[in-house]
């Protein structure tokens, strides 16, 4: 998945596992931006009687690269409290939770956003702010949606933030990609055919735990500038969000607990889709995760020789004969997932954010929302789409697929022609779980235990 149990070591730690980064500017507030991080992935609605929850020994973070350097210039700090209001009973309620506050929630958790800047003191910009429980079921959590506006935080200087379980908005067909690359629209062509058939979302009925932060363009920006000109350096901004733990954790088997010790050290991170879940290795996958992002050029020479490059037209004989012929480095892969997309490429547009190799979820602030938004993004011409950062209802896979394929390889190179299946190639799925809201948190509500029949999403 997007970045779902994608290594080894983080497969084994969910709490602390990002699932997706979102960046986009606000289409309903578009002198902002939304800032969404997502973790804790394939979550059963019904996974009582110890929900889900953010853990209180994980430091989350959500990083703002905007110098050119990849080094992080902001960075939203996010910790979790954990209290039990009456240790004495196993229940997550002892009643309905008509309120975030409510008595009756018996686990209920708190947060605090800090706001860092190197060379400055960190600025708390909110304490104590509530977590609304997960969707139990009509009887515990009844109406469930009213839960979202009453934990949507106001925060100073026109911030807001929202921290708590929602829907997938993911989606992908992971039972057939991960059988030997099947794509069920084309599974004819299959090295290995059968009857072609209908994507299957695999994140169907599952929920994240997110975190979303909207703020002012001018609080990520350069000097704090408002940005108008698309083709200004100070215009775009790389973001990628982060999981940390204390580097020592020691068991005490009186309590049956596990306490951290020493300086947090990153376990997990993300920023463009599926970059480690298909671009590195097995045997680097669990390096990547612990290596900030201006580390990234020792993992360029995946990048610019993909492996699923090589295998498409293993998988698919006489289906992309050009790929299997082409054996430049994928000059276009590395300018759209490590440096952003200089001046030049694409009319008009640019999210270049320099040299310095990086896996950045790259956002030009200066390019609107668009008017009628084309889930292809930028491969389609919407400037405002995926990789231009990434909006909940981007088809990423569908968009990688083809770029790998070979889709975007004229940009950088006119004498190549990509094979004809290219602009057909696709998973076949499309977001099959609550619907997404039409302002902040963004993300649907997240499917009820109770209420969701395994397979099938019901609020």
């Amino acid at each position: 998945m997007s970045s779902h149990r994608e290594a080894p070591e983080i497969a084994k730690d969910p709490v602390a596992d990002n699932t997706d980064v979102y960046a986009f500017v606000s289409p309903d507030r578009p002198d902002a931006v939304t800032l969404i991080a997502s973790f804790i992935p394939a979550q059963n609605p019904a996974g009582g009687p110890n929900f889900y929850e953010f853990g209180d020994d994980v430091l989350y973070e959500i990083h703002i690269a905007n110098r050119g350097t990849a080094q992080d210039d902001i960075t939203y700090q996010f910790r979790f409290t954990t209290t039990v209001r009456n240790p004495e009973t196993f229940l997550y309620n002892t009643g309905p939770i008509s309120s975030i506050d409510d008595p009756a929630f018996n686990r209920p958790q708190a947060y605090s956003v800090t706001r860092v800047v190197p060379g400055r003191p960190p600025h708390v910009l909110g304490r104590r702010l509530s977590v609304p429980p997960v969707n139990v079921g009509v009887r515990s959590t009844p109406n469930y949606a009213h839960f979202t506006a009453e934990a949507t935080h106001e925060l100073p200087g026109g911030r807001r933030v929202f921290a708590g379980q929602r829907a997938d908005s993911f989606h992908v067909d992971l039972g057939s990609i991960f059988d030997l690359g099947a794509l069920r629209p084309f599974e004819h062509l299959h090295l290995i055919p059968s009857a072609d058939a209908a994507g299957v979302n695999a994140t169907q009925a599952t929920n994240v735990h997110t975190i979303a932060l909207q703020v002012p363009k001018t609080d990520l920006t350069r000097g704090g500038m408002a940005p108008t000109d698309p083709m200004s350096s100070t215009s775009v901004i790389g973001v990628y969000a982060s999981a940390s733990r204390q580097k020592t954790r020691i068991f005490d088997p009186h309590s049956g607990t596990t306490t951290g010790h020493g300086p947090f050290r990153q376990v997990s991170r993300q920023a463009n889709p599926l970059f480690n879940e298909v671009i590195v290795p097995m045997g680097d996958k669990d390096r990547w995760n612990a290596v900030d992002p201006d580390q990234d050029d020792r993992f360029a020479k995946y990048v610019a020789h993909p492996e699923l490059a090589r295998l498409l037209p293993v998988l698919y004989p006489g289906v992309f004969t050009q790929l299997a012929a082409y054996h430049k480095r994928r000059e276009d892969l590395l300018a759209i997932l490590l440096t952003g997309i200089p001046a030049g490429v694409v009319p008009g547009f640019q999210n270049y954010t320099g040299t310095t190799q990086a896996d950045l979820l790259r956002l030009n602030l200066a390019v609107p929302p668009a008017a009628t938004p084309n889930p292809l993004g930028l491969v389609a011409g919407d400037a405002a789409g995926y990789p231009n950062g990434r909006r909940l209802d981007d088809d990423v896979v569908t968009i990688e697929l083809r770029a790998i394929a070979g889709l975007t390889i004229p940009l950088v190179d006119p004498s190549y022609t990509p094979d004809p299946a290219t602009t057909a190639i696709k998973d076949g799925t499309t977001n099959t779980n609550p619907p997404f809201l039409d302002h902040f948190p963004y993300l649907g509500t997240p499917s009820g235990g109770y209420q969701t029949t395994p397979g099938t999403p019901h609020t």
